[in-house]
């Protein structure tokens, strides 16, 4: 296959990974993302940040069908390729987690709060893991951890200007959570839009609503709500891979938000994904035990066939 092809190949693959991945197709998102980077390294380029964002997508993959050691082995090899890259030191840190390494999963949550001081997922990483780890180990449980690695001021630097210039491109499946803090007057443009939005949901005027609430986080993607009252208008729509990245969106920003727990599963429920509908269920569940709405949702996907 001519390099041009082969360049075009892997581009494709990588779209289609992504197109897997936003439907709940975590299976499928893996061979794609496997076949992207077999063309890539194929083409000759093997562009570092190219493979290293393709090892993150199919990271994310793994760690979504509960494959968590392939999780940390893709995560190591993106972050080998590009030190300090934010989603797959978050990833691994999830996957650590999950395997209760948790030492390991401190460390890589701490390292990236050095990145971003503003990724509440890290935060509430970094908290789950002090209790855990403090009810292992006692007060003494610092005197066991692996050494955080200090992130230097140039990659700091470096991956600002990268996020930046990158705020209007999309690199996987799952939107970039690290977005740039929007100023006093852009806020307040985004909560006018935002509450013209909510008037409109309030008439049933779905489709309208969601373009108030898309023109408001252009002016603050940092908003929580507005990614989960537009992943609602997207339901009404009958967008469902729309409402799903909407509520990855948020979780990234709010790892406990219940509203984006249960619209991603009912999102989840319409495209039959009934695996990864329960798991979101269950997630509502054990922050609320006594959410209604999700216990009777939770009863109608259990016996999906």
């Amino acid at each position: 296959m001519p390099q041009k092809r082969r360049s075009q190949a892997w581009t494709e693959l990588k779209q289609a990974g992504n197109e897997c991945f936003r439907a709940g197709q975590y299976g499928e998102a893996v061979t794609l993302y496997s076949q992207s980077i077999q063309q890539l390294e194929k083409s000759g380029q093997k562009k570092k940040e190219d493979l290293a964002i393709l090892y993150s997508n199919r990271a994310a993959s793994y760690l979504k069908d509960g494959n968590c050691n392939e999780c940390i082995k893709d995560c190591t090899e993106s972050l080998e390729l590009v030190p300090f890259g934010f989603k797959a030191l978050l990833r691994r840190a999830s996957a650590y987690e999950a395997l209760e390494r948790y030492r390991q999963a401190y460390v890589d949550y701490k390292t990236v709060l050095q990145i971003d001081c503003n990724i509440p997922a890290a935060h509430d990483g970094v908290n789950r893991m002090t209790k855990a780890l403090t009810d292992i180990d006692g007060p003494s449980w610092r005197e066991k951890l692996p050494p955080i690695p200090t992130v230097p001021m140039s990659v700091k630097e470096s991956l600002a200007q990268a996020t930046k210039s990158a705020s209007n491109s999309q690199q996987n499946g799952v939107i970039d959570n690290k977005k740039k803090a929007p100023g006093p007057e852009a806020v307040k443009k985004a909560k006018a839009l935002k509450e013209e939005g909510n008037s409109f949901v309030k008439k049933g005027e779905h489709k309208k609503a969601m373009e108030k609430y898309t023109q408001s986080l252009s002016q603050d993607p940092t908003e929580v709500t507005t990614y989960t009252n537009r992943a609602l208008c997207y339901l009404s729509l009958k967008m469902y891979k729309e409402a799903i990245s909407d509520c990855d969106e948020a979780l990234l920003l709010d790892s406990a938000n219940i509203k984006a727990f249960y619209r991603r599963a009912q999102a989840y429920k319409e495209l039959k994904n009934k695996k990864s509908c329960i798991e979101d269920l269950n997630n509502v569940l054990k922050i609320e035990p006594n959410n209604a709405a999700a216990q009777k949702l939770l009863h109608e996907v259990q016996k999906m066939k």
